[in-house]
């Protein structure tokens, strides 16, 4: 029996989260390796579909509309999913890793009696059965799971594990789902955007990462010039921040931020587990360290071994001729 796959993405004000790409991706990849079929599920107050949803190679894009959905609560979203999911019976039902779902997916699984594998970094195939690979002791390990018996599985997963790029075009219809009364268990009395001068790091496509080897605040000149240069944000591990040389939103790792971008360029960075814990999802590492037995050079592409106060002038000074 051919396999179903449901993508519920996330959205707000008719755009996509980044991640909710991402989980196409996946759900691409899921639908292909077990021979099924992938459709996007979307959650709005008016059955809208958000963004360019139409535009992925998707089964279709199921929308549930209601007023109580025009701003995410568990309850309304648990109340819209949980009797679809049990009416229809998909196989797997994935989610981007975000602070939303982890709200509420654990709720939905239990109302629904389906089993939740959250933080999924990949999965392998073998026949019908799927097991998951995800982070355990903060990203130390990596598990393998196996889901018992049958019935829906729900899978959140983690950011950088599917490029978003990876996620296949072509074009879809959309369909309605059925609604019924649904529960509104807080008032939302507004919406904020938090720390309006902070950045988010998740959004950049280039990152220029520094670490303690920098040597101190008063030498982060070149390695910001550097991303200026390339059009990057400026990222920094736990010790930096930690002695307050760059402001906390600044921070990649386990208790920081986690990102995914095309480029993340690691100096000074010697790669933790808890540091690649937030940016081992990049597309390309590009790592400087004078120590070679670094961490961070067994997941980057490419590696410079010499002093960063050497190296990053040398870039700087080839690039801005580059530029003139």
């Amino acid at each position: 029996m051919s396999k179903k796959i449901w993508i519920v993405l996330q959205q707000r004000e008719g755009k996509l989260h980044r991640m909710s790409r991402e989980a196409i991706a996946a759900g691409q990849q899921l639908a292909s390796a077990l021979g099924g079929t992938a459709s996007a599920v979307l959650l709005s107050s008016d059955g809208a579909v958000a963004g360019d949803v139409l535009a992925y190679q998707l089964d279709e894009v199921l929308t549930a509309s209601d007023a109580a959905l025009a701003d995410y609560t568990p309850g309304g979203y648990v109340g819209a999913l949980g009797p679809a999911i049990g009416a229809e019976a998909p196989d797997y039902v994935l989610f981007p890793h975000t602070y939303q779902s982890v709200d509420y997916v654990p709720r939905l699984a239990q109302e629904t009696g389906a089993a939740l594998v959250p933080e999924a970094v990949s999965f392998e195939v073998s026949g019908e059965e799927v097991i998951w690979k995800r982070p355990v002791l903060t990203g130390k390990l990596q598990a393998r799971v196996r889901v018992k018996g049958g019935g829906t599985v729900l899978a959140t997963i983690q950011s950088g594990a599917f490029p978003a790029d990876s996620a296949a075009a072509g074009s879809t219809q959309a369909r309605s789902l059925t609604v019924g009364e649904l529960v509104v268990d807080r008032e939302i009395l507004g919406v904020e955007q938090a720390g309006e001068d902070e950045v988010d790091l998740t959004k950049a496509d280039i990152i220029v990462g520094v670490g303690r080897g920098v040597g101190g605040p008063e030498k982060l000149g070149p390695v910001e010039e550097l991303a200026r240069l390339i059009g990057g944000d400026i990222g920094a591990s736990r010790p930096v921040i930690d002695n307050g040389w760059l402001p906390r939103d600044r921070q990649i790792g386990s208790s920081g931020q986690t990102v995914a971008p095309k480029l993340y360029l690691a100096v000074g960075i010697s790669g933790a587990i808890q540091h690649q814990v937030g940016m081992k999802g990049s597309s390309c590492v590009v790592a400087i360290n004078k120590d070679k037995t670094a961490p961070i050079f067994n997941i980057a592409k490419y590696g410079v071994i010499g002093d960063l106060h050497e190296i990053v002038p040398a870039i700087n000074e080839v690039l801005a001729e580059s530029q003139d």
